[in-house]
């Protein structure tokens, strides 16, 4: 298990994103339709066990960095529980979570202590009716789970927003200035054609060079890196601390350096976000795979990565919704 999982493309694979359920407690509505009820079955679901084998056998070949995710990761009973055992896995450098923050009031100092350290938390407005129009939820209840994961010690704490136009595309100053007042980094994000929702919401398409471009008028934008091994292009705000990250797959994809894949709570490792590749794993997981073989299942699995999406050519194509996918 010493040689590192490179795909057909020469990308090493470091990056593991594992969603823990299906379910969300919010309703965006890029992301899954109201009154959606098509989801896994809790005994197709991973179990603690079985996530822990698969990510400890990710980790044997050179991926050194777990995202949780969902769906809304924390609605997964027991949560820090399985944190706590996956960041004890040899080899494991780094393990963050994405969440939209309804739950963590209670939860951000139980995931910190087992091991959590980077949080991405998801928040399209700050305006109380607008955030309850694309979620169907409660903004004081983000803020609130947000300043407690604050408190708990997550650093750094970034602020996913998907940008819709004639939604939220004229607040991006205010949630950058939100984001500069609490220490938080903006993380702007373009729409994309996952599932009915998805394809549904590119009539709300922001391409994020305009975006970019309004706040080059404003702010002097210098590029620069963070850690986490995501997508983002970043920018410091002149002398300041607060940086803005822009995550483009339509108007300038990133695939060329993509080192990620995703498992999903049924155990489907997915390939990419806009393709259909995936590896079924949760069988081979219950009829007694040994670890040897399932290394040489994941090796077979990163051979099907494609290339680069095909959200332009082919907006269409991918069925399954995002929360279906994994974040």
């Amino acid at each position: 298990m010493t040689e590192p999982l490179t795909d057909p493309f020469g990308r090493r694979i470091a990056y593991l994103r594992l969603s823990v359920t299906d379910r969300c407690d919010l309703r965006c509505g890029y992301c899954l339709p109201k009154g959606f009820k098509g989801f896994e079955e809790p005994e197709h679901w991973l179990d603690f066990a079985e996530i822990t084998r698969v990510v400890g056998v990710f980790t044997r070949l050179g991926v050194r960095h777990v995202r949780l995710t969902g769906g809304e990761p924390l609605v997964r009973r027991d949560l820090p529980r399985l944190a706590a055992r996956l960041a004890a896995l040899p080899g494991l450098d780094d393990l963050s979570l994405s969440s939209n923050c309804t739950r963590m009031e209670a939860l951000a100092e139980p995931l910190y202590q087992a091991g959590v350290r980077r949080l991405n938390a998801s928040l399209d407005s700050l305006r109380p009716e607008v955030f309850a129009q694309v979620t169907g939820g409660r903004l004081d209840q983000v803020l609130r789970g947000l300043a407690a994961a604050r408190r708990a010690g997550f650093k750094p704490i970034r602020i996913n927003t998907v940008v819709m136009a004639g939604v939220n595309d004229g607040e991006v100053e205010q949630l950058l200035e939100f984001c500069a007042q609490h220490g938080f980094t903006l993380r702007l994000i373009e729409t994309m054609p996952m599932g009915s929702t998805g394809q549904a919401a590119q009539n709300q398409y922001v391409d994020l060079r305009r975006i970019k471009e309004r706040l080059e008028r404003r702010y002097p934008l210098i590029p620069d890196l963070l850690p986490g091994g995501g997508p983002a292009r970043y920018y410091r705000l002149g002398a300041s601390d607060t940086r803005v990250g822009f995550i483009t797959p339509l108007s300038q994809h990133f695939c060329a350096t993509c080192n990620r894949v995703r498992l999903t709570v049924d155990g489907t490792l997915h390939l990419c976000l806009g393709q259909e590749n995936s590896y079924p794993l949760r069988a081979l997981l219950r009829a007694g795979v040994t670890d040897e073989d399932l290394a040489a299942h994941l090796r077979e699995a990163i051979t099907r990565k494609p290339e680069r999406h095909e959200f332009n050519e082919r907006p269409a194509q991918v069925v399954r919704f995002m929360a279906q996918t994994g974040g």
